[in-house]
């Protein structure tokens, strides 16, 4: 993990660049993480000429030299009072190269559900540390949580350089440490780099007071790095595989097959269209992994049924195939029994309907997770009925090594911002898959069957506990 070298982005990123890219921010209180944000909006030209005038008006008002670009960012009323982010704060903003949705997260520890939220959906996720105290226990944490979700790329911010004269020492040692700690943790797209929020020191613009620094500011890495949309999750499965910058070659022998999640069941009635397609019958959804073409095997899972793509239809017309992220309907050369909440998967790489499964679980509300329990799994477009069966295990950072495969502490509960193994019986069976291997079906969230609301959020694994590979190796 130099700071001259990254293995984040391929050697061929800016032949690749896409037009999209979701990050979000995190780090401990007052780390600077709303001014790197409020850094990066200034220094993109991305702020509107009313939204900085009024941010040097409260500045002043606070007596305030320069303008505290934080507030860009602070847009709550309560955050403003407190100078602390309380809410996953949204943001929006582009460079000619890339569009970029960023989600700047709390850094308090009692906020951590926040941040699963922020980075659940993230194709990089910023760390920012303090380079007067180095690494602390909620970088450990986030760094944690970046593993558990498998976040393609992490960048570490060692922030408030300025403060200590710009100094090397200081970083290179965060840098080791960081990159210990994210070995152990299994993270291996991770890249630290000097700054300084408040100047702007390597943020979007390098700096010439670091010039024992001669690795990418934070905006060089985010412009380049594939998303999850342009095949991040297959570039991941084969740095996986050892290759070290994997090309659009590499990438694509790693891709095992696609997953489509349906959605909506689109049979017209009679009448409602022209005669011709009154024996319409397309299966709506979001491609959520691969490439789907005519003509390719079909497997619906949880029923088994097999069949093959007929046709690939949109608004505008129809596609021969259709990529991650793209929303379409797909036709069978079959008349097969399938409804919301069907997963269809390419037929030579359909994964098994289980009903058990077990999954590290980050628990988001103050009502605890005990054994028994009911709740509902929300799984793609499909929700079932499913009880706790055991909880094997709650994360303890805190505990000697500090890396999740010792960091396992006996426990009988969940409470709020725990991270534990909790293994599941099903009502009905789902094609939950390993997360490490396919995110977006390998994720899930936990659903209270009384209120609606959201419980908590997991990862699956494969493996059931006391097998050969269980969830205590790795996440």
């Amino acid at each position: 993990m130099s700071s001259a070298t990254t293995d984040l982005a391929p050697e061929s990123a800016d032949s690749r660049v896409t037009s999209l890219l979701r990050f979000a921010t995190a780090g401990s209180v007052d780390d600077g993480k709303s001014t790197l944000v409020g850094r990066l909006l200034h220094d993109t030209k991305s702020i509107l000429a009313d939204a900085y005038e009024a941010v040097e008006r409260v500045s002043r008002d606070r007596g305030l030299e320069a303008p505290d670009l934080a507030l860009l960012t602070d847009g709550l009323r309560a955050e403003r009072e407190q100078g602390i982010t309380i809410d996953v704060a949204y943001r929006y903003f582009s460079t000619p190269k890339r569009t970029f949705i960023l989600a700047d997260c709390p850094g308090h520890v009692q906020y951590t559900r926040n941040a699963v939220t922020g980075a659940s959906t993230a194709d990089a996720l910023v760390v920012l540390i303090d380079a007067r105290y180095g690494v602390v226990e909620q970088t450990k944490r986030h760094l944690a949580v970046a593993a558990l979700l498998r976040v393609p790329h992490v960048i570490v911010a060692v922030n408030k350089i300025d403060l200590l004269d710009y100094a090397q020492g200081p970083f290179r040692s965060i840098e080791r440490h960081v990159q210990s700690h994210a070995e152990s943790l299994g993270l291996t797209n991770v890249i630290s780099i000097p700054v300084s929020a408040l100047v702007g020191d390597n943020v979007a613009i390098p700096s010439t007071l670091t010039p024992w620094y001669e690795g990418p500011t934070v905006l060089d890495v985010l412009e380049t790095v594939p998303s999850i949309d342009d095949g991040a999750d297959l570039y991941a499965a084969a740095h996986r595989r050892g290759v070290k910058h994997p090309t659009a070659e590499d990438a694509a022998d790693a891709e095992s097959g696609w997953r489509f999640p349906v959605q909506l069941v689109l049979r017209p009635q009679d009448g409602a269209i022209s005669p011709e397609y009154r024996e319409y019958r397309g299966y709506a959804g979001q491609v959520a992994e691969g490439t789907i073409r005519v003509g390719d095997p079909v497997t619906v899972l949880p029923s088994g049924r097999t069949s093959t793509i007929a046709g690939i239809d949109t608004a505008t017309g129809e596609l021969t195939e259709a990529f991650t992220g793209q929303s379409v309907a797909l036709r069978l050369t079959d008349e097969v029994d399938i409804a919301r909440g069907d997963l269809l998967a390419f037929g030579d790489d359909a994964p098994k309907a289980e009903r058990q499964f077990h999954a590290h679980v980050a628990w988001l509300t103050d009502r605890p997770l005990r054994v028994r329990d009911r709740v509902l799994v929300q799984h793609g477009t499909a929700m079932v009925q499913a009880m706790v069966t055991s909880i094997d295990g709650i994360l303890d950072i805190s505990l000697p090594g500090g890396t999740l495969d010792n960091s396992i502490a006996k426990g009988h509960e969940l409470l709020l911002n725990d991270i534990g193994v909790v293994s599941f019986q099903l009502a009905q069976p789902l094609a939950v898959e390993d997360y490490g291997r396919h995110r977006r079906t390998g994720a899930f969230c936990l659903i209270d069957p009384q209120d609606g609301n959201t419980l908590g959020a997991g990862t699956a694994r494969a493996q059931v506990p006391g097998t050969a590979e269980d969830a205590y190796v790795s996440i």
